[in-house]
């Protein structure tokens, strides 16, 4: 069983996930934005076993250098946006100077790609490359449970109008892969609130 708990961090309201199994004395946490202050507190006394990024655009990773630091955990990121950690031109924080200094951090330790089995906090979570949103979108599924960083939101779809990203892709991602799980999988996004693959299919305006 998973403990699963959401922190909406930064100017862009960005959902980072604190996911604890049955040691709830280890965690993984999924997208740590910017303004991660109180991911910050809620992580003391944990042991943090991995940073696993949907995606590296800034407002996902803000937190990720912070957190590495303070508890000697590893990065995880697909290959094809490997250099967005290190290079605010790509990770889009040179963009949007109102709302982000450039940020910038150190490469990830590991890369993902479509098909892994990664196993953390006593479960499996198997990625799946999702593109569209960004070249390097992916999302994590354990049990019931899916990240979907960017790609799906309840009623709604990643934007696809930014460097690397492409509408087909992205409705590929979500038709070809996420709309094959069951419908019952709760879809947790990288901006919002939850929702259910049943859901998305029968109400989502933009893939329904």
């Amino acid at each position: 069983m998973l403990n699963i708990e959401t922190f909406s961090l930064g100017p862009l309201q960005t959902n980072a996930y604190l996911i604890r199994g049955e040691d709830e004395g280890k965690a993984i946490v999924i997208d740590p934005g910017m303004n991660p202050a109180p991911l910050i507190r809620r992580i003391e006394g944990l042991e943090i076993e991995a940073i696993l990024l949907t995606h590296a655009h800034f407002d996902h990773i803000g937190g990720v250098e912070e957190i590495r630091r303070l508890k000697k955990c590893p990065v995880y990121l697909h290959s094809l946006e490997s250099d967005w950690l290190t290079t605010p031109a790509l990770n889009g924080s040179l963009r949007w100077a109102e709302v982000s200094p450039p940020i910038q951090s150190g490469p990830a330790e590991y890369e993902l790609a479509e098909g892994q089995k990664l196993k953390l906090i006593g479960h499996e979570f198997t990625v799946f490359h999702t593109p569209g949103h960004s070249p390097g979108s992916v999302s994590f599924l354990c049990g019931n449970h899916l990240f979907s960083g960017d790609v799906l939101f309840r009623m709604s779809v990643g934007r696809t109008d930014l460097p690397g990203g492409r509408e087909a892709d992205l409705f590929n991602s979500i038709r070809g892969k996420l709309f094959t799980l069951s419908d019952e999988v709760i879809v947790y996004p990288g901006h919002g609130p939850k929702t259910t693959i049943g859901f998305e299919k029968a109400n989502n305006p933009y893939v329904s």
